[in-house]
C-alpha cells in the first residue's frame, strides 16, 4: 500500500475499518468501483459471499452477553444494552419477529448477515446502520418492517402510543414536515390502534403529496384517516405553506 497516494491509502484504511476485510480485498473493492468509496461499500454489501465469516465462537459469546439469565432468548434488557438507539435497523437485519425480542436463530443470522461477531466491529458498522435509514429503498422497507415488529402477538393493529413512537422515530431520520401534526391529529381526533392499510399508505402519502398539500386529490384512494387529517389540517390552519 506504500505505493498509493495518500487519498487512495485514506480510503483503503476507511473500507477496512468499516468492513473488516483484508486489506487486499478493500485494494480490489476499491479499484474495481473507480475508487469511489460509497461504490465499493455497495460492492461489498451487495455480495454476501465475499464477506468475512464471523467466529460462531464470537457469536455465541456475544449472545450469552445479552441473553435473558432465565430463557434462552434475549429480551427486553438484552436489547436495551444491545441496541440502544439502532434497534429498528439491527431487527430489521435480524429479521426479528417480535419487539424487545431477539431468538437465538434471528440473533445469529443477523450477525451474520452483517459480519458482525464483535462489539467493535458493531461500532464500525454503526455509520453505515445509520445510513441504511436514508436509502430511499431500505427506508420503506425497514418501514413495513415495523410494523409487523412492533405490533403485540395476535394484534392485527399497531397500538397508537407505538405508532406514534414509530413514525416520530422513522420521520427523524428521513424528514416528513408534517409528522408532528400527524401524530398530534391523531391524538386528538382518532386515538385508536393503526391498521396496516394505514401505515402503508401514510408512507405512500408522505412521499407523493406536497407539504402544503397543493397537489393532493381529495377524490384519490386514501385511506378515510388520511382524508380526515387533510381537513383537520386545513380547520386548524396548521398547513405548511411553501415560502
Amino acid at each position: 500500500m506504500h505505493k498509493l497516494g495518500r487519498g487512495h491509502r485514506d480510503k483503503v484504511q476507511q473500507f477496512m475499518a468499516i468492513t473488516g476485510t483484508s486489506e487486499k480485498f478493500a485494494l480490489q473493492a476499491l479499484k474495481a468501483s473507480d475508487w469511489n468509496l460509497e461504490g465499493a461499500f455497495d460492492l461489498f454489501y451487495s455480495q454476501p459471499q465475499i464477506r468475512s465469516i464471523p467466529d460462531s465462537r464470537h457469536l455465541e459469546e456475544l449472545y450469552q452477553r445479552y441473553k435473558d439469565p432465565y430463557t434462552d432468548m434475549i429480551m427486553a434488557d438484552g436489547i436495551s444494552l444491545l441496541c440502544n438507539d439502532l434497534q429498528l435497523v439491527i431487527s430489521w437485519h435480524m429479521k426479528a419477529a417480535t419487539m424487545c425480542e431477539f431468538s437465538r436463530q434471528e440473533f445469529f443470522l443477523g450477525l451474520q448477515t452483517l459480519g458482525v461477531d464483535s462489539i467493535e466491529k458493531f461500532k464500525e458498522r454503526i455509520t453505515y446502520l445509520r445510513s441504511e435509514l436514508k436509502d430511499e429503498q431500505k427506508f420503506r422497507e425497514i418501514y413495513n418492517f415495523a410494523f409487523t415488529w412492533a405490533k403485540e402477538k395476535g394484534q392485527k393493529s399497531l397500538a397508537l402510543d407505538t405508532a406514534i413512537g414509530m413514525w416520530q422515530l422513522l420521520f427523524a431520520e428521513k424528514l416528513w414536515p408534517l409528522v408532528d401534526q400527524w401524530c398530534q391529529f391523531l391524538q386528538v381526533r382518532h386515538n385508536k390502534a393503526i391498521s396496516k392499510d394505514t401505515w402503508s399508505q401514510l408512507l405512500e402519502f408522505a412521499k407523493m403529496v406536497d407539504p402544503s398539500l397543493t397537489n393532493y386529490d381529495a377524490e384519490g384512494a386514501w385511506p378515510y384517516l388520511i382524508d380526515e387529517f387533510v381537513e383537520y389540517l386545513g380547520e386548524n390552519g396548521l398547513i405548511h405553506r411553501s415560502s
